[in-house]
């Protein structure tokens, strides 16, 4: 088994890119998931609510998070220098999936930017000090701590699996007397890294620990999976897929289930192309 690819989210619940290598640190990867955005209550706006929002792409050089859209030029924010007031009087608590966590707002020129993405008004906020977040302790150890990601510091999934997922939604479609539909692609499901070469179809549902190279990680929990799956980011509609197919094949405890999370044992650095290694 090897690492296919690794995926890169600076901001919550916009678009992905493939990175060809990447830092863990013991909240995930390197400027993963830093930041989010708010609407104007002050609450998580994803894209399970927006759509428009996976059609901005975030990049990060050094310090400088560069926001690119549709919808307008590209816009370079920095966060600390993006407001002229104290720093603290730019702070907020934002609920973070129950977890009430501090984040510093990035300024009037990204709320506006991303509020013509959106259609509504929004502000962006930045994560300074990823330590503030803990895991979820029915699953973590105590020192464990997350960036904005939904709950764990790293998503992995399977090319086997999604093989499998795709192959099902074929029988399905066909069993309804549809032409199949073209292959779910892996960026629906936006996990972290993708591993190749894996013999058995969600064989990862057993994994406890495991190793990408020299970096170690344990296995929290599955991923159970919601409506964000089924926008397709060429048009940002909703459809019925892939949650009917899971639902008929991997529901269970009342949800469906597809990847696993990952909690790094220590920092280290990931590669394309890395072995991966079950212990």
């Amino acid at each position: 088994m090897k690492l296919g690819s690794i995926r890169f989210y600076p901001v919550k619940s916009t678009a992905s890119h493939d990175v060809d290598e990447a830092e863990v640190q013991p909240w995930g990867l390197a400027g993963d998931r830093r930041y989010l955005i708010t609407d104007q209550n002050g609450d998580i706006l994803t894209a399970r609510e927006e759509p428009a929002l996976l059609a901005c792409v975030a990049e990060l050089d050094g310090d400088t998070l560069t926001l690119t859209g549709p919808h307008a030029a590209p816009l370079p924010v920095t966060p600390v220098a993006a407001t002229s007031t104290p720093r603290s009087a730019a702070m907020s608590t934002v609920d973070v999936w129950g977890a009430p966590v501090e984040l510093t707002d990035c300024g009037d020129d990204a709320a506006r930017w991303l509020s013509e993405l959106a259609g509504q008004p929004v502000r962006l906020k930045w994560l300074d000090d990823p330590t503030r977040r803990p895991v979820d302790p029915a699953y973590g150890r105590p020192e464990d701590r997350v960036s904005l990601a939904d709950g764990y510091p790293l998503l992995l999934a399977t090319s086997a699996s999604l093989a499998q997922l795709n192959d099902w939604i074929a029988e399905t479609a066909l069993e309804r007397g549809d032409e199949p539909p073209a292959p779910l692609p892996m960026h629906r499901f936006r996990p972290n890294v993708v591993i190749d070469g894996v013999g058995t179809p969600f064989a990862e549902d057993a994994w406890k620990r495991l190793r990408i190279g020299n970096v170690g990680f344990r296995v929290t929990k599955g991923c159970d999976r919601c409506v964000l799956t089924t926008i397709d980011t060429a048009t940002y509609t909703k459809g019925k897929e892939p949650l009917r197919t899971l639902a008929r094949h991997r529901k269970w405890d009342g949800k469906v289930w597809f990847g696993i999370n990952l909690i790094p044992d220590g920092p280290g650095r990931i590669v394309v192309g890395d072995a991966v290694t079950i212990l």
